[in-house]
């Protein structure tokens, strides 16, 4: 199995590169992406005109010229297979996490594993998916003109996996869901990896 880091800003603040503990986000996250046992490599979907600044940092990344997030996955898919999707300021991404979806979703017949939190809200960035109906779900959201990422879910049959049900098992579970959009998540994110 392919894991796809998205490390494609549409906003200022989106900063992939931004340095916990001295160390490039997206790197951490290729990194522990890479200890998970069903993931075979790892690439990371970066802007086109980036490579100079990603290519110091990550092993596989993918330059694309798109609009948007939906766009930019769209295009560096490959055309069949099973992907974990992820987001590349997720540095506290827990492998042992990306293990036990891996196996729900081989076990499920369906084309995407999502997890889920109690209030409904989807971590389209942290699931598996069929490469072919998820390229058909990018498709029908970018003819729909829809610009956040969390459309695909409505175009795909998909299972559930609960994050409170996972977390009540091991409480280091939230954890991966952990986005770093500031300075003071910077921190928090700097201190949980020294402790994990």
């Amino acid at each position: 199995m392919f894991a796809f880091i998205l490390a494609f800003p549409e906003k200022r603040w989106e900063n992939y590169l931004l340095p916990v503990d001295e160390e490039p986000m997206v790197r951490i996250v290729e990194r522990r992406l890479l200890e998970a046992k069903r993931i075979d490599d790892v690439f990371t979907i970066i802007k086109k005109g980036q490579l100079k600044r990603y290519s110091l940092h990550i092993s596989n990344p993918v330059e694309v010229k798109a609009k948007n997030k939906l766009e930019a996955l769209y295009k560096a898919l490959p055309s069949s297979g099973e992907v974990f999707l992820v987001e590349g300021n997720m540095p506290l991404i827990m492998p042992f996490l990306v293990n036990y979806l891996s196996t729900l979703f081989l076990e499920s017949d369906s084309e995407a594993l999502i997890p889920s939190w109690r209030d409904g809200t989807l971590e389209v960035t942290h699931a598996f998916y069929e490469v072919k109906p998820l390229k058909r779900a990018l498709e029908t959201c970018l003819a729909e003109n829809e610009k956040k990422l969390s459309c695909i879910a409505k175009h795909l049959d998909y299972e559930k996996v609960s994050i409170e049900a996972l977390s009540s098992k091991n409480p280091k579970v939230t954890l991966s869901f952990f986005k770093v959009r500031n300075s003071f998540d910077l921190r928090f994110a700097e201190e949980s990896l020294r402790k994990i």
